[in-house]
């Protein structure tokens, strides 16, 4: 874990650090000049500010890490509930001429997976809604803004037709109408995270103090230090800074960056139990090893 570069923060802030270590290393070089002028500053001023920071620090991380784990919740909640629309389908809807009819209903529930997930992460969902939608679905899906909830509204057609077509009765179209709305409430919760971030003035707040204090810092600890000073600096920088930084990756939990929500794996695992569940055969998945590292 030491080495350990993939999914690190560290490669974004290694052009910071080695700024602070050579802006450490002037310091010490003129070091007599400074202490001839009394320009450095107490040790003890920055043991007790630095106290406070890491507090402040350590919220910011733990509201960041509650919006990454609500996202992650939410897709689980998405899986179980994609699952047992499906399951609904295969178990309650009979008769083999209706075999189409439940394809066509699970083909839409794993393009409402991948619509929302190109929805969160601004990207294009044409490929994918072409590969599983039909053509006509496709082009009335095509320019809705919102494409989940178009998609989510041709669920509820579906199951209204197969009232109209006996195929279930009022009982189990309530059922199959619960766990639609759960799914709303799902979509509607990620859109809440995906357009609620941080108050900006809260961010800009720390990363200024952040960035100021570790600025500082070299002049508390030129005087007893001496040449190990750039080292023990940047070493304390990392800490602040690789904290604020993975606190910026989690706040925003579906974007593409290392330490975001695996969505376009989260998104296929979906698809391939829905196909499974729809007696479709699938490659096995091998798992992958995440890193969630600072």
């Amino acid at each position: 874990m030491l080495f350990e570069w993939n999914g690190s923060v560290l490669p974004q802030l290694l052009p910071r650090l080695l700024l602070l270590f050579s802006y450490s290393l002037l310091i010490v070089y003129f070091r007599d000049d400074l202490l001839k002028y009394h320009l450095q500053i107490n040790p003890s001023i920055f043991t007790l500010f630095g106290i406070a920071l890491a507090i402040f620090l350590g919220f910011r991380n733990t509201v960041s890490y509650d919006r990454f784990w609500e996202g992650r919740k939410l897709w689980g909640s998405l899986l179980n509930d994609t699952r047992s629309l499906a399951r609904q389908a295969h178990t309650i809807v009979d008769g083999e001429d209706y075999e189409n009819e439940r394809t066509y209903f699970i083909n839409l529930l794993i393009a409402l997976v991948h619509a929302l997930k190109h929805q969160l992460r601004q990207t294009d969902a044409d490929n994918d809604m072409k590969r599983l939608l039909s053509n006509s679905d496709n082009n009335q899906i095509k320019t809705a803004v919102f494409k989940p909830i178009m998609i989510l509204k041709e669920l509820g057609c579906w199951v209204k037709k197969a009232k109209a077509n006996g195929k279930i009765d009022s009982i189990i179209q309530s059922s199959f109408d619960v766990n639609l709305n759960k799914l709303s409430d799902i979509i509607g919760g990620c859109e809440r995270i995906a357009s609620t971030p941080i108050p900006y003035t809260y961010s800009i707040l720390l990363h200024r103090t952040v960035y100021i204090y570790c600025f500082l810092l070299p002049f508390g600890f030129v005087e007893s230090m001496v040449w190990i000073m750039p080292f023990v600096v940047v070493f304390i920088t990392y800490t602040f800074v690789a904290l604020e930084a993975i606190a910026d990756e989690l706040e925003e939990p579906f974007g593409i960056q290392p330490n975001d929500l695996a969505l376009e794996a989260m998104s296929e695992m979906i698809e391939n139990t829905l196909a499974e569940i729809n007696n479709k055969q699938i490659q096995p998945i091998t798992p992958s090893k995440e890193y969630y590292i600072i």
